[in-house]
């Protein structure tokens, strides 16, 4: 499919609260992270759709949204870009049963019900799976358990973010893996969403919770979903990579918290962490 893109929205000058207090000891860590390289600098938000990936990008003070059929579609934005946040898994265990330690801490954060978003993470003997039934063999073998069907669902774009950092090792310094919740969590001063995010009250709690932040980056996804066919793009996968885009834009002034703080690497050396922001509550 060809890429959609919507117009490019000025913004203004970014607003949104200071970072405010610490965070639990042993779990997370602030650290300086997509250190601004000018006032222009490019931020992404990339999260996967039914059509592709859906990305948002802050520049400045503007914001530009699309549609991409792949990651490689995005690659030249990618290496222009001085930090990208997306909502896959990155680094991958070898196997175990252990799972990882960034998930397990995003869900303690997360609390019930928000933490049931967090999926296990596949072990990277699965990339090779081609079909659900041996995608479950493998991970038995490998992990001790199968494979849920939510990780099965995702398990492509997995494969295809995985052979783009093996092809571009480029990438590797300013693709980061995030995820939507634990974004909005930060953006929300340690809050999670009370509702969820198809349903149409979590649908206004996350765009009331971004309009604080960026109000301009709204106006352009909301420009971008009404120009695509919902078969391709959901409001939800929109506004997951917007918390996104504009988590990236926010680590243009603040610290970063990782999970953990220091990340393992996997067998290819990828981080296996997660990267988001804490903002002043409202």
């Amino acid at each position: 499919m060809t890429q959609g893109r919507a117009r490019r929205i000025g913004s203004g000058p970014a607003t949104g609260p200071n970072t405010s207090a610490g965070t639990s000891a042993g779990i997370s860590s602030r650290t300086s992270f997509g250190t601004s390289t000018g006032a222009a600098d490019l931020r992404l938000g990339i999260d996967g759709c039914r059509g592709g990936w859906v990305w948002v990008a802050n520049q400045g003070s503007d914001w530009d949204c699309g549609l991409a059929p792949s990651l490689t579609a995005l690659a030249g934005r990618l290496e222009q870009a001085a930090l990208a946040l997306i909502d896959i898994p990155i680094g991958l265990p070898s196997g175990g049963p252990a799972e990882r330690a960034c998930d397990r801490a995003a869900r303690a954060l997360l609390g019930r019900p928000r933490a049931a978003s967090v999926f296990r993470t596949p072990c990277r003997p699965v990339l090779a799976a081609s079909d659900y039934p041996s995608a479950c063999a493998i991970s038995r073998a490998h992990s001790g358990v199968a494979l849920s069907c939510q990780t099965w669902n995702i398990l492509a774009k997995i494969r295809e973010t995985d052979q783009l950092l093996a092809t571009r090792p480029g990438l590797h310094q300013r693709l980061w893996e995030a995820h939507p919740e634990l974004c909005l969590y930060g953006l929300a001063g340690g809050q999670p969403m009370q509702h969820p995010k198809r349903q149409p009250a979590g649908a206004r709690e996350r765009l009331t919770l971004l309009a604080r932040h960026a109000p301009n980056a709204l106006a352009c996804v909301e420009a971008l979903v009404q120009r695509q066919r919902q078969r391709d793009l959901a409001r939800d996968d929109a506004i997951d990579a917007a918390a996104l885009a504009v988590t990236a834009m926010l680590l243009r002034e603040q610290p970063a918290i990782r999970l953990p703080p220091a990340p393992l690497r996997d067998a290819r050396g990828l981080p296996m962490g997660l990267v988001y922001v804490l903002t002043a509550a409202a």
